[in-house]
């Protein structure tokens, strides 16, 4: 059945990957701010075999309190970090349904920010806002990498903030 929709591009690389049963969606919610960071991010463990393909990520604001927010490569973090429950194949028709060997996870009210790594952007999210980034899986992650949304606490509020994080993926193997 799923064939006869589209077999190969030119339908979109992410609808493709859908119908492969290798694009994932996820989202986790974080407290932060009075001083303290929160991160969500997707982590391919070094033994994956698999490039990570960053397709989309959004970043919500849930309050009335801007924050900034700072985009990492293969970053280290300074907690433990627990992983999201919200995350699913886009392609629910596939059964078994496939699972991700990337793993999506957060940690809220950290101290620091991540270290390591690359700082490649920030942005600013105001107040009641979401803001959507297409990427188009040109940020390709191999074993051992990872793509790392890290929160800054506002400047102007010691109240705690409430941010969604939430990311589409595929996974190919490593040539």
């Amino acid at each position: 059945m799923f064939n006869d929709i589209c077999c190969k591009p030119p339908c979109s690389v992410p609808l493709y990957k859908s119908l492969q049963g290798k694009y994932f969606v996820g989202l986790s919610r974080e407290e932060f701010g009075d001083g303290k960071h929160a991160w969500a991010g997707l982590f391919n463990p070094p033994d994956s075999g698999l490039l990570l393909f960053v397709n989309v990520f959004t970043v919500s604001n849930v309050t009335e309190i801007p924050f900034s927010f700072q985009v990492w490569l293969n970053a280290a973090t300074s907690r433990a970090a627990k992983p999201t429950d919200m995350q699913s194949p886009s392609n629910t028709a596939i059964c078994p349904p496939p699972k991700p060997k990337v793993q999506f996870l957060y940690a809220e009210n950290v101290d620091a920010e991540p270290t390591g790594g690359t700082l490649i952007f920030g942005r600013r999210c105001p107040a009641e806002t979401t803001i959507v980034s297409e990427e188009d899986g040109k940020f390709i992650c191999p074993p051992g990498g990872n793509f790392l949304i890290n929160y800054l606490p506002p400047e102007t509020s010691n109240e705690k903030v409430l941010g969604r994080i939430a990311f589409g993926w595929w996974e190919e193997p490593c040539v």
